[in-house]
């Protein structure tokens, strides 16, 4: 199944997704930031199959980290979160760098299958 790097800086968040995406078999690594997030991501790109992350964040936030991570790997699926309107707003102008924005509050049924839908868009579920 998928790399996928989980990108939230809070712990309360991250780990239900984390689990929900170790239910459906991914491998998951947690980035408590944006900044944290880059760290792992740059050292090692390949790492990694799909990127989720929060947009609002301390020190470097979602938006920032898109822009960054679009730069390294050009193509890379990248979903965002966010559970401000603003938010959602400053993401609509990653048109073409990120797969999707997911609104919080989501049921966790609802976030794996619109990781899912993702995955099986990028041909990153074999079978499917």
């Amino acid at each position: 199944m998928a790399r996928i790097l989980l990108v939230d800086d809070e712990p309360s968040v991250r780990a239900p997704l984390m689990r929900a995406l170790q239910i459906d078999g991914h491998g998951v690594t947690e980035a408590v930031d944006g900044a944290d997030a880059l760290e792992q991501f740059t050292a090692d790109p390949a790492a990694f199959d799909l990127m989720i992350s929060d947009i609002r964040m301390p020190i470097m936030d979602g938006i920032a980290l898109t822009l960054a991570v679009a730069a390294e790997k050009p193509g890379f699926p990248i979903v965002l979160m966010t559970g401000y309107a603003e938010q959602r707003e400053r993401a609509r102008e990653l048109e073409g760098l990120v797969e999707d924005v997911l609104t919080k509050p989501f049921s966790l049924a609802d976030f794996r299958a619109a990781i899912r839908t993702v995955l099986e868009k990028r041909d990153l579920i074999p079978g499917s």
